[in-house]
């Protein structure tokens, strides 16, 4: 799903990153493991607004993915870097992008081992400090950034290193849901409640889609779901129908999260309002499976020069049932996540395709050698038992399926939650645009005020001290 930067048209407010490596440790935690070695961290760096010395930092905690993703796509931080003087850096998360510790070998067994967030987490700390040294800047003060799980770890930067993090901005950060907290029928029912809340007879019409597609199948009448759906080899086996299940369901999920008032090419090229775009498609004709055909096509097809679907390269099932992207980053991500969310055709509108903790355990096992640990992350973290923290930005928008896995009440005056009426997935970290709705605009006015206090409370903190 990721996509490599000159895909984009970088717009005129974009600043010019500079590209750069960071001489990493492979292992901060293990002296003797993997020969002790380093490797080289892509980061990305801008001074245009930093006024030098005094000005704060703004740093990205990089996600799933190639670091140019999010940079182009995250305007907001540059925006207030503008603003407030700030220095910003986007840091590439390890074994994403080209940020790999053992090259083409990092997803072998062992290696993929030292793909944590705790190495992850760590790598950030040490970039941090060493950068600060090298530019001169050992007085800014640090707020860090992300979106989605980049949001999840500027949580645990502030949690696990409030000496060197001064703030957090966590946008759209399923912080509860990863812990293993919550419903896991909750993010496919939000996902369909998105469609609902356009009309109930787009809901209606994708789940009478499924049951026909079920009902061929039951059938075997592989032919025609060929032909219905424009596969390019027909379906021969219930596993291939549960890829073309599976491939459906993922692009309604991609609509739901990226449902933005404008159109956007992050995570793949998306039309304006994706989700009245798609149900417009779903209740254009009386043929509800050429229907959702078309309608997987606004998220497998956006360019129409898609002559027919390959279910096994257009979508790689794995241990994130939201879907993992594609190449080396679905890969990694697949060794990382944590999720058991599943639909049931009850709650939600798509085909039931249960994902247990038991068979994300057998596929762990088969796929990685892991055993998972379900309740780590909610002793390592907090979970939702973060009231002792401070500074913490949670904004979620309701039109995201993840923001209810995520913190949406303030947990004290300093631990604050934003919620975002008309926002999808962290849309408050995206560039200003003329379509953004008022809820978002106040979001991130809120969003400034809040990380200006805590600038200023760190420069009297670190006076007070030195």
């Amino acid at each position: 799903m990721e996509k490599g930067p000159e895909l984009w048209n970088i717009s005129f407010a974009d600043p010019q990153f500079t590209e750069k490596y960071f001489s990493q440790t492979v292992d901060h935690f293990n002296f003797n493991s993997m020969g002790n070695g380093s490797f080289n961290q892509r980061y990305l760096i801008t001074d245009k607004y930093w006024k030098k010395g005094y000005g704060p930092i703004f740093f990205y905690t990089g996600n799933e993915g190639d670091i140019w993703e999010f940079a182009l796509n995250s305007g907001f931080i540059t925006e207030l870097a503008a603003q407030q003087g700030a220095l910003v850096i986007f840091a590439e998360h390890r074994y994403y992008g080209t940020s790999l510790p053992f090259g083409n070998d990092s997803f072998n067994i062992p290696q993929i081992g030292l793909l944590t967030v705790e190495q992850a987490l760590a790598d950030y700390a040490i970039m941090i400090t060493e950068l600060k040294l090298q530019l001169g800047a050992t007085d800014s003060p640090v707020i860090v950034f992300g979106g989605s799980y980049g949001g999840m770890l500027s949580v645990y930067m502030r949690l696990k290193y409030p000496n060197i993090v001064a703030g957090a901005l966590a946008a759209s950060a399923p912080i509860l849901s990863t812990a293993g907290l919550g419903d896991s029928r909750q993010f496919f029912r939000d996902v369909t409640a998105d469609f609902a809340n356009v009309a109930s007879e787009c809901r209606d019409a994708v789940r009478q889609a499924f049951h026909q597609l079920k009902d061929l199948a039951e059938q075997q009448d592989y032919s025609r779901i060929q032909s219905e759906f424009a596969l390019c080899k027909p379906p021969s086996s219930a596993q291939d129908i549960h890829q073309l299940n599976g491939l459906l369901r993922n692009g309604f999920t991609l609509m739901a999260m990226l449902d933005y008032p404008y159109s956007t090419h992050f995570m793949g090229n998306m039309p304006a309002n994706p989700v009245q775009v798609a149900c417009k498609t779903m209740l254009g004709g009386s043929n509800l499976l050429a229907n959702l055909r078309d309608t997987a096509g606004i998220v497998y097809n956006s360019t129409g020069l898609l002559t027919c679907f390959d279910l096994y390269s257009l979508y790689v099932e794995c241990a994130d049932p939201t879907g993992c992207g594609l190449g080396f980053n679905s890969q990694a991500w697949d060794y990382q996540i944590e999720l058991c969310y599943e639909s049931n055709n009850v709650t939600d509108m798509f085909p039931p395709m249960p994902f247990t903790e038991r068979e994300r355990e057998v596929y762990c096992s088969k796929r990685w050698a892991v055993v998972p640990r379900p309740g780590w992350l909610k002793i390592q973290f907090w979970a939702d038992a973060l009231s002792t923290a401070s500074n913490i930005i949670f904004s979620n928008g309701d039109l995201d399926p993840w923001a209810n896995g995520g913190v949406r009440k303030a947990l004290s005056s300093s631990l604050v939650a934003i919620n975002i009426s008309e926002g999808a997935h962290h849309l408050d970290l995206r560039a200003s645009n003329e379509a953004d709705p008022v809820s978002v605009i106040k979001a991130r006015k809120r969003e400034a005020e809040l990380i200006t206090q805590w600038v200023e409370m760190e420069r009297r903190r670190s006076q007070k001290f030195s």
